[in-house]
């Protein structure tokens, strides 16, 4: 019956160009098809008793049929892992993206602590509502300057989408593509996404994998590989809008943000870094000790936090050293005090950039009916430093063939009473 609901599926797909249709209105369709096929088979009154008992939801309320369909012409899915301590993690292979993250809060209450939204629609409408939330993003996350490289003595210009800057791999960026999945046991997942060479402008046919596995100790361990048979630049994260309250109508402001690093890199107006690095200590970057991000996030007088309209830069981890970073140790902590929630970051990258929801503003409507205000989520996204290929001394963002890219990120959550 799944063989004929994939087929049904994909005769009835009539928008190829852009992907994007209202997914209930043809799962209904599809139901329906089903119905008169099998009617001849004798098993349509099966049907109709299996689908009148409602859709069979996740832990975080997701109805995975909301998630099922078809996208340039490769299938779209809804994957959950779990853990035995009642943690569940919600995927689709649409860009990679984290829709639902279920962890318990203090009183052992089950929070979705991530932004997103309950279908595959909103995702995939890069005209009305673009969005990066839960993303694993690729090529060059975050920003290069004017949309430029230069490997090996070749100009390479990038589209510029972003105040004449390259950001995010540019505007079809592989949280926009369809990654192939293989979910090996409950608690993993892996995808994969083969790039052309010339993909956004970026050289190299690249085969990049992100591997999300949920731990036993309550962890959302991401695990990024790539090759390039060309040289190029690779630097990927994932863009999830955390909001450890459980409730996103409760801003990140009361949120509690320790960061292990002693300089952060100052961006223009345009959000781009302009190659200084600065010493946190007395300014209203320092998050060396546990601070409540609302105590600055809003100090318009520093021109840095100005110029982003909040916090949306780059601090440098001092878990990165001589070349490597160590991610045995923790480099971010966010806690609420609402809910008692803890995440500790651990990474092997050289930075991390905070993001605060700066240009959230109440158009896009999430889970549950929610629309995101301002502040309603917080990234932690690790990372290369932005624009690292134009800075010289910074580190590395290039591959060559022969080279094989990792970059690790552990999301662990634990309750603080």
């Amino acid at each position: 019956m799944l063989l004929i609901y994939k087929i049904c599926l994909i005769i009835i797909q009539d928008n190829k160009n852009s992907g994007i249709f209202e997914v209930n209105y043809y799962h209904s369709t599809i139901m329906k098809k089903l119905s008169v096929l099998l009617a001849g088979l004798g098993m349509a009154a099966i049907l109709c008793s299996s689908c009148s008992n409602g859709p069979k939801l996740t832990m975080s309320g997701l109805d995975p049929a909301a998630f099922d369909t078809v996208i340039n012409e490769k299938p779209i899915q809804l994957y959950t892992l779990k853990n035995a301590n009642g943690m569940e993690v919600c995927i689709t292979n649409f860009g990679g993206r984290v829709v639902s993250l279920l962890v318990p809060d203090k009183d052992g209450n089950p929070q979705d602590v991530v932004l997103g939204f309950d279908n595959i629609r909103q995702y995939a409408d890069t005209v009305n509502s673009p969005s990066d939330f839960g993303a694993a993003i690729g090529r060059y996350a975050n920003r290069i300057k004017d949309g430029k490289l230069n490997i090996d003595g070749q100009t390479i210009q990038l589209p510029k989408n972003n105040f004449g800057h390259c950001l995010h791999g540019g505007p079809s960026g592989w949280q926009y593509q369809v990654y192939e999945a293989n979910q090996p046991s409950e608690n993993m997942l892996q995808l994969t996404l083969k790039s052309p060479d010339g993909d956004n402008n970026f050289p190299g046919n690249v085969v990049a994998t992100v591997t999300y596995t949920v731990t036993n100790d309550n962890g959302l361990d991401i695990a990024y590989t790539a090759t390039t048979d060309k040289k190029t630049v690779i630097n990927m994260t994932n863009h999830s809008y955390f909001n450890l309250n459980g409730d996103p109508n409760v801003n990140i402001e009361n949120h509690l943000l320790q960061l292990n690093a002693y300089i952060y890199t100052p961006s223009d107006a345009t959000y781009m870094t302009t190659g200084d690095t600065v010493w946190v200590k007395g300014t209203p970057m320092d998050f060396l000790e546990l601070t409540e991000v609302g105590k600055n996030v809003n100090n318009f007088d520093y021109k840095p936090i100005k110029n982003a309209n909040g916090f949306d830069h780059n601090w440098c981890l001092a878990s990165y050293a001589n070349g490597k970073g160590n991610d045995k140790l923790v480099s971010c902590t966010l806690y609420s005090p609402v809910t008692g929630i803890k995440m500790d970051v651990y990474t092997n990258e050289p930075g991390v950039q905070v993001y605060t929801g700066n240009f959230l503003d109440g158009t896009l409507k999430g889970k549950k009916g929610i629309t995101y205000q301002k502040r309603a989520g917080i990234c932690l996204e690790t990372q290369k430093y932005p624009d690292s290929p134009n800075k010289k001394g910074w580190p590395s963002a290039y591959l060559s063939p022969g080279e094989k890219y990792y970059s690790h990120c552990l999301y662990k959550f634990s309750v603080a009473k």
